[in-house]
């Protein structure tokens, strides 16, 4: 079956699956990463039934923009996805990035329609749960109620990491700062702490950090030159971690 590809300037809808796109949360390897350890059988079974699943979204789809009336909120079953904000002057703010297994979306929340916008950054899976039945469930299910305050939680400590990233003062301090994030969300999901692919551009990377596309690759160069990575391309290798700490400023 085709699917005819949208215009990146508008959102791509999720439609729940067909009998062809079979996927479910209890064979899904990133689940203890979106739901809650203690959720028995038959409460998954109950959440399973409220989410929504699509064919992939393409490299730079998007899945809502900014004002879009808060509806959902989302899981990256594969892929990666941007959120980002556009300023007064017209200019895209990058405000944060997410992997399989992470949740977002959360934004829309407070004032009913999402502060960002999202944006795949490669082909990506997604899954939407539509929050009003989300939040039907958690109320008689304390594992999951708990596991949303948790999601919540992370998504304010993921917008004070940003914070952090800008007030650090030098640009070594800043890359290795989200080196070092990447590596720890990858080794939540059993992957490479030390080995990963970046599916974001350095443009996004600058933009995200506060620092010009020529300041990323000098950064990268010199932690190149000095051992404490390998780079090639997207592909990155940390060859000493405690360097790497050093650079973000972590190890006193």
């Amino acid at each position: 079956m085709s699917m005819r590809l949208q215009d990146v300037s508008e959102p791509a809808p999720l439609r729940s699956c067909t009998h062809e796109y079979k996927v479910n949360c209890e064979t899904c390897r990133l689940s203890r990463i979106c739901l809650p350890l203690a959720i028995n059988h038959q409460d998954l079974e109950q959440l399973e039934n409220i989410i929504q699943r699509s064919k992939p979204l393409q490299k730079n789809e998007l899945l809502y923009h900014e004002g879009t009336p808060f509806q959902s909120i989302y899981a990256v079953r594969s892929g990666a996805v941007k959120g980002y904000r556009t300023t007064s002057d017209g200019r895209e703010q990058v405000t944060g990035f997410y992997f399989p297994g992470e949740i977002f979306g959360m934004d829309g929340i407070s004032n009913s329609s999402h502060a960002s916008s999202a944006r795949a950054l490669e082909t990506s899976a997604i899954c939407a749960i539509p929050f009003d039945s989300l939040e039907r469930l958690s109320a008689s299910m304390p594992s999951l109620q708990r596991h949303l305050f948790q999601l919540m939680s992370r998504e304010i400590t993921d917008d004070q990491l940003l914070i952090t990233l800008l007030s650090k003062n030098s640009a070594d301090e800043r890359v290795a700062t989200l080196l070092l994030s990447i590596a720890n969300r990858n080794a939540r999901r059993n992957l490479s702490a030390s080995q990963f692919r970046l599916p974001m551009s350095r443009v996004d990377i600058g933009n995200y950090l506060g620092l010009t596309v020529e300041t990323i690759s000098r950064v990268f160069s010199r932690m190149q030159k000095t051992g404490v990575l390998r780079v090639d391309n997207k592909e990155i290798e940390i060859l000493d971690q405690e360097a790497l700490q050093q650079a973000a400023n972590l190890v006193a």
